[in-house]
């Protein structure tokens, strides 16, 4: 059995023991028949079928933010489906720190699942999701607890390191955490990434695959950042096998 399987079929048995997340409840309450946008989605852990947070049933209608047609995680056509019992929404192709495409006030809520920590600058992707978002909308992130996930070598990223990217306007190129990563990544817990070699190779062409966690979060920075972009934090929760729900109210 490969190793990726195995994973998988582990991470399954453990979401069918632990059920549904506690803020479960809640996350309905933030989107259920409203409108939405998703960052880099679809997502499993907003399915139906085994997952923490199956949301997508309860949405009135769902678009979609990526980088492009093709990623390592997704490809996708000029229609969203992301649930079969909901009608598609659109995927609109851009970086999902640049909505300019999109009007202010377009959509009640977002959604984003493992995708703001590939972001060189994680608060303008705050800021801009806010923008599209109206007044009193929500946000339901979810991020990988670093401690669990193949970053578990590396620190929790100081807020203030965020905030001072996004003042000086980092862009999605950057790669000031490359040297880091490269040597605190473990490769044991991330089969396919492949040798150290191809890790660095793929590492050192970021800009195209998106694939590097240029910061990471546990429960007490992720909720800091959101406070310090401006958000009303509802619930923090951790859930196996790696993950951190975030559910905010924008401002």
């Amino acid at each position: 059995m490969g190793f990726s399987l195995l994973r998988r079929i582990t991470n399954r048995a453990r979401l069918v023991l632990q059920g549904q997340a506690s803020c479960f409840k809640l996350a309905i309450s933030l989107v259920e028949g409203k409108s939405g946008l998703e960052i880099g989605g679809p997502s499993a852990v907003f399915r139906e079928r085994g997952s923490p947070l199956p949301i997508y049933k309860k949405v009135g209608s769902l678009d979609n933010c990526d980088i492009s047609r093709s990623t390592v995680w997704a490809s996708h056509s000029d229609s969203y489906a992301f649930s079969p019992q909901r009608p598609a929404g659109r995927n609109i192709f851009c970086d999902g720190s640049d909505l300019s495409t999109i009007a202010n006030k377009s959509y009640d809520f977002i959604l984003s699942c493992h995708n703001l920590e590939h972001f060189a600058n994680p608060v303008k992707a705050l800021k801009e999701w806010q923008r599209v978002t109206r007044p009193g909308g929500a946000l339901v992130l979810v991020l990988p607890n670093y401690s669990r996930t193949f970053d578990h070598r590396r620190a929790p990223t100081p807020v203030s390191h965020m905030l001072q990217d996004y003042d000086q306007n980092i862009q999605e190129d950057d790669l000031t955490h490359l040297p880091e990563i490269l040597l605190m990544h473990d490769l044991s817990m991330d089969r396919s990434a492949g040798t150290r070699e191809a890790f660095r190779e793929r590492s050192q062409k970021n800009f195209t695959n998106r694939c590097l966690h240029h910061h990471v979060f546990d429960e007490i920075n992720s909720r800091e950042l959101l406070i310090q972009a401006g958000m009303d934090v509802l619930a923090v929760e951790t859930a196996l096998p790696y993950h951190i729900f975030l559910l905010a109210r924008m401002p």
